[in-house]
C-alpha cells in the first residue's frame, strides 16, 4: 500500500517548533560534515534561527568558500548572457526566413490569381500555365469521381426502392378479380321480355298543350 506524502507545513507551537528546530539544525551540521569528510567536498553551511542566532560550519574556511562563490556566479553570468543573446539571434534569423516563405507563397498565390504577372518572364509564365492546367485536370478528375459515385448512389437507392416496392405489392396488393355472371356485359342492348312487359303494363298519359288546359283536363279525367 502506497501512502501520500504528507503535506509540511509551520509548527504553531513555539516549544515544539524549538525543539525541532534543534534536533534538525544538529542533524544537518552533521550531514554536512559528513559530506565534506567523505566525499572530499568543500561544504560551507550558514544557519539563522527564528530569533536571528547564527550557527554554520565550513569545512575550510567560511570566507574563501563564499569568495569562491561569488567568483563562480561572476564568470558563470556572461556565459548565461552569451547563451541568451544566441538564442534570441536564432529566433530572430528564424523568423526573418518565415517571413521570407510567406511572401514567396503569397506571391505565388497573386500570380496563380492573374495578378502582378507583369514582372514575370516567358518562362515563369509558362510554368504558372502548367501549374494551372494540372490543377485544372485533377479538378475535372475528382469532379468526374463524385459525379459517378452520386450516380452510383442513386441507382443503388432506385434498386432499394424498387425492391421495397415489390414488397410492398406482394404484401398489401389486391389482385384483380374475375367479372361475375351480373357484371358481364352483353352484347344485346335489347331489353328482355319482362322488361318490355313492364314497360308495355305501364300507363303514360300524353298532353299537349299549355300547363292550365292540362290541369283542367286532368281534373275532368
Amino acid at each position: 500500500m502506497v501512502r501520500g506524502k504528507t503535506q509540511m507545513k509551520r509548527i504553531e507551537n513555539a516549544t515544539s517548533r524549538q525543539v525541532t528546530f534543534s534536533k534538525r539544525r544538529n542533524g544537518l551540521l552533521k550531514k554536512a560534515f559528513e559530506l565534506s569528510v567523505l566525499c572530499d567536498a568543500e561544504v560551507a553551511l550558514i544557519i539563522f534561527s527564528p530569533r536571528g542566532k547564527l550557527y554554520e560550519f565550513a569545512s575550510s574556511s567560511m570566507q574563501e568558500t563564499i569568495g569562491r562563490y561569488q567568483r563562480h556566479v561572476r564568470d558563470a553570468q556572461p556565459a548565461r548572457d552569451s547563451s541568451a543573446e544566441q538564442d534570441i539571434q536564432s529566433l530572430k534569423e528564424e523568423t526573418a526566413s518565415l517571413v521570407k516563405k510567406v511572401e514567396a507563397i503569397e506571391a505565388a498565390k497573386r500570380r496563380l490569381l492573374g495578378e502582378n504577372l507583369g514582372a514575370c518572364s516567358l518562362e515563369e509564365l509558362q510554368q504558372i500555365e502548367n501549374q494551372l492546367e494540372k490543377s485544372v485536370s485533377k479538378i475535372r478528375a475528382k469532379k468526374n469521381q463524385v459525379f459517378n459515385e452520386q450516380i452510383k448512389q442513386l441507382k443503388e437507392k432506385e434498386k432499394h426502392l424498387a425492391a421495397e416496392n415489390q414488397r410492398l405489392t406482394e404484401k398489401y396488393g389486391v389482385m384483380p378479380k374475375e367479372p361475375s355472371s351480373v357484371d358481364k356485359p352483353t352484347d344485346d342492348t335489347s331489353p328482355s321480355e319482362d322488361t318490355a312487359s313492364q314497360i308495355s303494363d305501364v300507363e303514360t298519359d300524353l298532353f299537349i298543350g299549355l300547363p292550365e288546359r292540362r290541369i283542367k283536363r286532368v281534373s275532368s279525367a
